[in-house]
Order: structure tokens, then sequence, then C-alpha cells
């Protein structure tokens, strides 16, 4: 499997820098935020961000099962599994198991992000993954099935209004949102991120306002460069006036600051709400 799943991530790398799938996009999204534009700089890290991805698509697709035979129990960490050390950060332990009694979690498209839903799944917390259906209908079973499932218990949740959301976090749930997308809604808050002016998803706020006190937690995957570990990291943040924004959007901006090429929101477009005339 190993085999296979290296030929595909270089045969996907390859095919997608010929396409130049959003390579546009990308340097859209750079020289929006960047100061000096460098287009040298810039097609470096285009291909370094298509690098990274396609190498997590790979392990979705070919690797995924390992995250899903993870222990549950803290003290079973560092976790040796296929040549591969399974860690949990310092200090994340007591926060991990706060997030066992449920609570809001939000993260981002930073690194292998699908990868965090398993393993806190196997940590035995009770994770709802807020998702638009994909199409086609036979994709959206796949992802549902095969990727967002673990010990036959499907964690991704397609709530469609508040009232759901609410529900959520009143039997206990750790309710998860990805937080860096460009929000195009009407009721869309305003906010800051990597010194610019955005639209985002005003739905975290709206819990915080209707059920006040409600933990917020953040995740990401570390993946060292030496390639043989992966951290699960967990932190929990404070509202600031029932809004968690500023908290996330700086969390973000430092994950950015350690590796961009790691963040594929550069492959959205982030800024499209308040900047469309960035993308031409």
């Amino acid at each position: 499997m190993f085999k296979i799943g290296y030929i595909f991530e270089k045969l996907l790398y390859k095919a997608l820098l010929v396409s130049g799938w959003k390579y546009d996009v990308v340097q859209s999204n750079l020289n929006f935020v960047h100061s000096n534009p460098s287009k040298i700089i810039y097609n470096k890290e285009y291909k370094q961000i298509i690098l990274n991805l396609t190498h997590h698509v790979s392990d979705i697709l070919f690797d995924f099962s390992s995250f899903k035979k993870l222990p549950h129990d803290f003290g079973s960490y560092p976790f040796k599994q296929n040549g591969i050390t399974y860690k949990l950060s310092s200090n994340s332990e007591f926060v991990l198991n706060k997030m066992r009694a449920g609570g809001i979690f939000l993260t981002a498209h930073y690194g292998n992000y699908e990868a965090i839903g398993p393993w806190l799944c196997r940590l035995g917390i009770p994770l709802k993954a807020s998702y638009i259906p994909l199409k086609p209908a036979w994709l959206n079973r796949i992802v549902e099935n095969r990727i967002r499932s673990v010990d036959k218990r499907n964690y991704s949740v397609n709530a469609r209004n508040p009232r759901e959301f609410l529900r959520l976090l009143d039997e206990k749930n750790l309710f998860c949102l990805l937080m860096d997308q460009d929000s195009r809604i009407e009721s869309a808050a305003e906010a800051t991120f990597l010194g610019k002016k955005v639209h985002v998803n005003p739905l975290p706020d709206f819990l915080l306002k209707h059920r006040p006190g409600t933990p917020v937690f953040i995740c990401w995957l570390d993946e060292p460069k030496s390639g043989n570990e992966r951290i699960l990291h967990a932190i929990e943040v404070i509202p600031i006036n029932n809004s968690i924004n500023d908290a996330f959007n700086r969390w973000l901006e430092n994950r950015i600051a350690e590796e961009p090429t790691l963040w594929y929101g550069w492959t959205h477009r982030r800024f499209y709400s308040c900047d469309p005339q960035i993308y031409g």
C-alpha cells in the first residue's frame, strides 16, 4: 500500500503542476498579503503547497486507517505504528480530556487536518464535524462511510439550522467547524486576517451567545520534517466579548508564520467577499 500511495502522490503532484491547478488563486492571495511581491518566491511556495497537499491526499486515501487504530488511553502515547510515532503534545492531555465533555472545536485547512477527526474519536472524544454534503452522492457516501467514520460510527453531521447546532452542544458533543473560509452570507462577521479585512462564519459567536461558557478548543497536527512523527496539539482559547474570531485568526496566523505552505487556504478565494478585485 505504501508503494501505491507513493506513486499516486508523485503522479498527482505532477498532474496538478502541469495543469496549473489553483495557480492564479494562490498567486493572487500571496501577492495580496505580502508587501514585497516576488514571483520567484511565490512560484516556489506554490510548488511546495501542491507537494504538501498531494502528500496529505495520499495519506487520506492510502494510510488513513492508521489514525483509526490509535489507542484510547493517554498513557499509551507515544505510540509507534508502521514506523511512525504518534504523540500528544506537552500540556495537551488536560485539554483533550476536557474535550471529552463536549464544546466547540475549531480548526483550519492546515496540514493533515482530516486526520485529526479519527484521532480524536479514538481518544473517546464525542466529535461531530459539520460539513456540506459533497456531490455526486456516491462521493459523499465514500467520505461519510469510509473516511469520516471510526469504529463504525460516522462523526460528520449535516446540521442545517441553529437549533440542531445547539442540540449537539446540549447533548455534550464536541461540535467541529472549519473556520478559515470566506463567509459570503449576509450575517457574516467581520475580522482581520493576515492584515486584511475578512468575513468569517458567525456560527461560533452565535453558539456562544446562546450557550455562554461553552469551552472552545483548537487542534492541529504537526509532522516534523523527519517524517517519522505525528504530534497532536490541543489548546483551549478564551472568547473576548463572546467572540472567538480574533483568537482563532491569531492562532492560524502563527501557524502560517511557522510554515506557510501547510495552509491550504491559499488555494481558496479567502478574501473574495471583501476584495473580489484581487482575483481578476
